[in-house]
């Protein structure tokens, strides 16, 4: 029988709530060692993840976009609203200023090929398993599917 994303989730999932601070973030993955958080709302419903690169990214300085100016008007060469986005992350307080909100997530029936599969092409370090409700039920990491798959070489 093949293991489904259920049978190897890690169901005690450390969360944050929008509303935290990042300190208590950073805390959290310093403390046990992990990488990233599910953002749940008051409900236990998966909205975000919040992770280290997040952390990362607010140290980093902010650049205005490259533009030209052709008859005393701007030309912009890049997006300029992600000059405004990156500012709001720069400057963000609470997990939900920073999180992403940009989710890939399964159903505990899902194939472990299917999670693999997610975390190699999106190039993400966890998938939160949810319930039909959204609600998280657990999450998936590569050392997860690393394990799964030495547990059925031995057999």
């Amino acid at each position: 029988m093949m293991k489904k994303a259920g049978d190897i989730m890690t169901t005690d999932v450390i969360t944050v709530n929008t509303h935290d601070d990042l300190e208590k973030v950073a805390r959290l993955l310093l403390e046990h060692r992990i990488s990233g958080l599910p953002v749940v709302d008051d409900g236990g419903k998966l909205v975000g993840v919040v992770s280290e690169a997040d952390l990362v990214f607010q140290e980093k300085p902010v650049r205005t976009p490259f533009y030209v100016v052709i008859f005393d008007s701007p030309i912009y060469l890049e997006r300029p609203n992600r000059f405004i986005e990156d500012i709001k992350r720069a400057i963000a307080q609470k997990v939900g200023e920073l999180m992403s909100t940009n989710l890939y997530t399964v159903g505990p029936e899902a194939s472990i090929r299917d999670v693999a599969t997610i975390i190699a092409e999106k190039g993400v370090n966890r998938v939160p398993v949810v319930d039909v409700d959204g609600k998280l039920i657990g999450i998936i990491t590569r050392q997860d599917i690393i394990k799964a798959s030495l547990g059925d070489a031995g057999r």
